[in-house]
């Protein structure tokens, strides 16, 4: 990695990828798509049956290229902004400059927008034409799409789904309004500049439709659809402001991760929204076929999910929000394969019922249900909110996780300890075994935070949760101080991806460091080189946990093999193969730093840190950090910690804060300001 002094938030290119997949992506909560690509995704609107069930294909009015015809000598640049959440095509001709921005309005999550600037250059006056060549057709193959009456002139359609996911299942209905795209736009010889603007709302109702539609119209005869988007992304990015004295490269991935993982996250100050969680390569990609069609599993809850708590703990209540309302097909999961309380989905789409085309995972993979009530977990031990757990549900989800787990363990009379059998561990090259390390870790520790929840919420405790969670086996080896994967697992087996070395982060299972050292030396030589993208950033924590400090660089600079330019798109796998717009791999790139560099972690009675840098970086400075209703700016050198409260967002304001040094117990307390 080289150093330089660029600006690691905008991304430029004089060409575009030669594999569309590796286009920018422009999103929001609710809407997604690939910039040049002819369908849209919207959040939560599925079709197709179990098996199949896949996000229903929109087909896209923003789709649509420009070009400045009869001109000879052209300069085209191609721009994503990650701070203002747009991306932008410009052609410079001699005798003028045209630009198209494209953006999903960060704010208005119903609307999606284009704009076709034309600015003459000085002493021309002839007629300037662009033209606007777009694919549209309002057709699909998920939806029965019928046209409707013109609204403000905008055209319009409406339709349902075709098929539910389940029978008897909800199938939405859609509704789109969009502004005609004329084929040619031309600036009058009397003319300077001018901006064309182009709208697309789509919503569950004709009328929320109309509504947004009608919003954005006057936002932009007030000249300020834009920029009420770009001031949308301001304040986002004033609540979550990251800063790497670093070099260059490692700054733009920092960027660009957050900026693809917040277009993801709900807006704030939108209480009636209903967000439906996110998926492995986002909003932009799910396609029958493509990102695991766009269905939710534990990348969302695992490697997302702490990077958004950190900073919106809202967005990330959201999140938990949609796992409780799949709550019921979870117990129904259950229920099948003959157990109790609720198991979650290996993949959910829109009922919370197991959705993976493949049985093997929905059947064995089942440390996905340890993996949600983790992320509860870590929410209420950064925020104490009671609410989500006494009335909003959360309780409900507690009791159920643990009520599955008491019933998937058995006695085992020879060891005297409880077994979980016939599982398959995050590393999926192998099925059907006992006793996962990580499994049956992950059920312990739900086992040990429903306990907690049920205390604070004056519920008794049942002794079996207790006895579980007490006297479940996660396998260790006496002699060579490691833990094997599972019962059975000979040193020196291949590894998919990043498993065991989980129970030291995020797990923070109690061991040595001596025995997390040599989890990660053996471990490392034989996890797949070419595989999912997040697996070198938990190495990376590891080490830096050791104070490896080097060791932890080498394995996070690994990632960077899945980055792909212009857009810093990542790809899941470093061959290209995979999911695209790798959100997963992206949440376990930042937690490296936001996690790894800073050693913050969550527990039950503190958010602790204990920072580690590589030598090539200086200075780390994380403001927007929330805990207990405080937000918190840490400037992190090598010589100093610097804390400050920005500000107290509860009134009341919450319990005071101070900062403890844990070898000498001196205290510092934190006030606002």
């Amino acid at each position: 990695m080289s150093d330089g002094d660029g600006d690691p938030t905008v991304f430029t290119s004089t060409s575009l990828p030669s594999d569309p997949r590796l286009l920018a992506t422009v999103t929001n909560a609710y809407l997604g798509t690939r910039v040049y690509r002819d369908i849209l995704h919207v959040n939560g609107v599925y079709n197709g049956v179990v098996g199949d069930t896949h996000r229903a294909d929109v087909p896209s009015p923003v789709n649509v290229r420009m070009a400045v015809p009869g001109v000879d000598s052209l300069a085209e640049t191609f721009t994503l902004d990650t701070q203002t959440g747009t991306f932008s095509h410009e052609v410079q001709a001699a005798v003028c400059t045209a630009t198209q921005q494209i953006y999903a309005h960060h704010s208005l999550v119903n609307l999606m927008a284009f704009s076709i600037t034309v600015r003459r250059s000085p002493h021309t006056t002839q007629p300037i034409t662009v033209q606007l060549q777009t694919p549209f057709v309002p057709k699909s193959q998920d939806l029965d799409l019928h046209q409707g009456p013109d609204f403000q002139g905008a055209h319009y359609v409406h339709g349902q789904t075709l098929v539910p996911e389940v029978q008897g299942g909800p199938r939405p209905t859609l509704h789109m309004l969009w502004t005609p795209v004329p084929p040619a736009l031309t600036l009058r010889g009397e003319e300077q500049e001018r901006c064309w603007q182009f709208l697309t709302a789509v919503a569950g109702s004709e009328e929320e439709a109309k509504r947004s539609y009608g919003e954005g119209l006057a936002l932009a005869a007030a000249g300020r659809l834009h920029a009420s988007h770009a001031e949308a992304w301001a304040a986002l990015w004033r609540g979550c402001h990251v800063q790497l004295d670093a070099p260059l490269p490692l700054r733009q991935a920092l960027c660009g991760c957050l900026f693809y993982l917040l277009s993801a996250i709900p807006p704030r100050h939108c209480p009636g929204f209903l967000f439906h969680g996110i998926s492995p390569g986002g909003l932009a990609n799910g396609t029958q076929g493509e990102d695991y069609w766009g269905h939710v599993f534990w990348d969302q809850d695992t490697w997302m999910f702490p990077n958004i708590l950190l900073f919106y703990p809202e967005a990330a209540r959201a999140i938990l929000e949609y796992r409780i309302r799949m709550l019921e097909g979870a117990l129904h999961n259950a229920r099948e394969q003959g157990f109790q309380g609720a198991k979650f989905p290996w993949e959910s789409a829109a009922t919370g019922r197991e959705v993976c085309p493949e049985e093997i995972y929905g059947a064995q993979e089942i440390h996905i249900t340890g993996d949600v009530l983790m992320a509860f977990e870590q929410y209420y031990r950064t925020t104490q909110d009671q609410k989500l757990f006494r009335e909003d549900g959360g309780w409900q989800l507690v009791d159920a996780v643990a009520q599955y787990w008491c019933s998937r363990m058995v006695w085992s009379e020879e060891e005297r300890c409880y077994h979980i059998k016939g599982v398959m561990p995050p590393d999926e090259y192998h099925a059907r075994v006992d006793n996962s390390a990580y499994t049956n870790a992950v059920a312990q520790r739900s086992l040990n935070f429903a306990a907690d929840v049920a205390r604070d919420l004056s519920i008794p405790v049942p002794e079996e949760w207790v006895d579980c969670a007490e006297k479940v086996k996660v396998p260790f080896d006496t002699e060579g101080k490691f833990h094997p994967e599972y019962d059975g697992y000979s040193p020196g087996e291949p590894v998919k991806q990043a498993d065991v070395v989980l129970l030291g982060y995020p797990l923070m299972y109690p061991m040595s460091p001596e025995v997390q050292r040599n989890d990660l030396e053996m471990y490392e030589p034989v996890t797949e080189q070419h595989g999912p993208a997040m697996t070198w950033s938990m190495f990376a924590v590891g080490w830096l946990e050791l104070k490896e400090v080097q060791r932890a660089q080498g394995q996070l600079n690994k990632c960077f093999d899945n980055i792909t330019e212009p857009f810093k798109i990542w790809v899941e796998n470093s061959d290209g193969s995979g999911a695209v717009n790798f959100l997963t791999g992206m949440g376990g790139f930042l937690q490296a730093i936001l996690f790894g560099y800073t050693g913050f972690r969550i527990t039950k009675a503190s958010l602790r840190f204990h920072p580690a840098f590589p030598h090539d970086i200086n200075k780390l400075k994380i403001t927007g950090v929330s805990y207990f209703g405080n937000k918190l700016k840490f400037t992190i050198t090598k010589e100093e910690i610097r804390i400050k409260v920005a500000e107290s967002l509860l009134d009341p304001p919450a319990c005071p804060l101070e900062a403890v040094l844990e070898e000498s117990g001196q205290r510092f307390p934190l006030c606002e300001g």
